[in-house]
C-alpha cells in the first residue's frame, strides 16, 4: 500500500500527487515510469511517468490527466488514501552525458515527464534550454521547476495567453538554426508535436529524442499494445524505449494505432463523467 501525501490541480483534468514509495524513489533515473493499480485484484494497471521523486523522503511526484475510468478514481483520491500497488521503475532510462546544448520541448502534459530529464542533463554540465508549450495559459504546468534547471526558457501558447503565440516547433527550429547548433533536441507531448519536433530537429541536423510513452497500457511488454515501427523494426515501447530516435519512429502509423477505438474511448470518458 502506497499513502498519497500530497495532492494538487493544476488544471481542469490535470493532477499532480506525490506518493509515498521509497524504494522507486531510490532507484529511479531519468525518463523511466511505474504502473500504478488502484485495486489489489480486479484494478486496471495505469502506466504513469516519474515527474519527480525525493529519496530522503521516500516519495515519487506523478502528474496525470483524468481521461479515463481508474485516472477519473485516482483523482477523486485525497492525502491520507492509499494506492494499492505501485511497480517501478520500469523503462530505459534516459541517456544522460555531458554534450553541450540541449533543447527540452514539453507539450501539455509532457512537460512534467521532461523535468527530470532537464534537470539530469542541466546536472551533468549541459547547457539547458526548455521550450514549455500549451494551448492556454491555464494548462501551463511546472513553470517554475522547469526555471530552476533552465539556462534559457521559451514559454508558447496557442491561443497566445501567455508567453509568445506560437507552436513549440517555431522556437526549436530557430534554436537548432542558432550557431553552435544543439547537441541534442528532446521531446515530450502529443504525438503530433513530437512528429514535428522531430522534423523540425532533423532539418537542421540535430539529433532528436522522443518519448512515446502516452500509447503505453500494460507497461511490462505482455500486452503488445504500445507496439511501433522505429527504424522499419517492431519495437515496444515499455521494453524497448520509452525514447527512441524521433528520425526513425512512423508516426503516421502509430497516431492511426492511437485513434482505432477513439469513437469507443469518447462514448466510455462520457458515462465515466456523467457517473454511468
Amino acid at each position: 500500500m502506497n499513502k498519497i501525501i500530497a495532492k494538487k490541480q493544476l488544471s481542469a483534468d490535470v493532477y499532480e500527487m506525490t506518493v509515498e514509495a521509497p524504494l522507486v524513489s531510490r532507484a529511479r533515473k531519468a525518463g523511466q515510469f511505474f504502473i500504478a493499480q488502484l485495486d489489489t485484484e480486479w484494478g486496471e494497471r495505469i502506466p504513469l511517468t516519474i515527474a519527480d521523486a525525493d529519496a530522503e523522503a521516500g516519495t515519487i511526484t506523478m502528474v496525470f490527466q483524468a481521461v479515463g475510468a481508474s485516472t477519473m478514481r485516482l483523482a477523486r483520491l485525497e492525502p491520507g488514501a492509499y494506492i494499492a500497488n505501485i511497480l517501478g521503475p520500469l523503462g530505459n532510462p534516459t541517456h544522460v552525458a555531458r554534450v553541450g546544448t540541449v533543447v527540452c520541448v514539453g507539450g501539455g502534459i509532457g512537460v512534467a515527464p521532461l523535468f527530470p530529464i532537464a534537470q539530469s542533463f542541466k546536472a551533468a554540465g549541459n547547457v539547458v534550454k526548455v521550450i514549455i508549450g500549451a494551448r492556454t495559459r491555464e494548462l501551463v504546468i511546472f513553470e517554475e521547476r522547469m526555471r530552476a534547471v533552465a539556462d534559457d526558457l521559451i514559454i508558447v501558447t496557442d491561443d497566445g495567453s501567455y508567453g509568445r503565440k506560437a507552436l513549440v516547433t517555431e522556437p526549436l527550429a530557430e534554436l537548432c538554426a542558432a550557431a553552435p547548433r544543439p547537441a541534442l533536441a528532446l521531446a515530450i507531448g502529443p504525438p503530433v508535436m513530437m512528429k514535428f519536433c522531430a522534423a523540425a530537429a532533423q532539418e537542421a541536423a540535430v539529433p532528436v529524442v522522443v518519448s512515446l510513452n502516452t500509447i503505453m497500457i500494460d507497461g511490462t511488454g505482455m500486452c503488445g499494445c504500445c507496439r511501433v515501427t522505429v527504424g522499419g523494426e517492431t519495437k515496444f515501447v515499455c521494453v524497448d524505449g520509452p525514447e527512441f530516435d524521433g528520425s526513425k519512429v512512423d508516426f503516421a502509423n502509430m497516431m492511426s494505432r492511437m485513434r482505432t477505438y477513439k469513437a469507443r474511448e469518447d462514448a466510455d470518458r462520457h458515462k465515466c463523467r456523467i457517473g454511468l
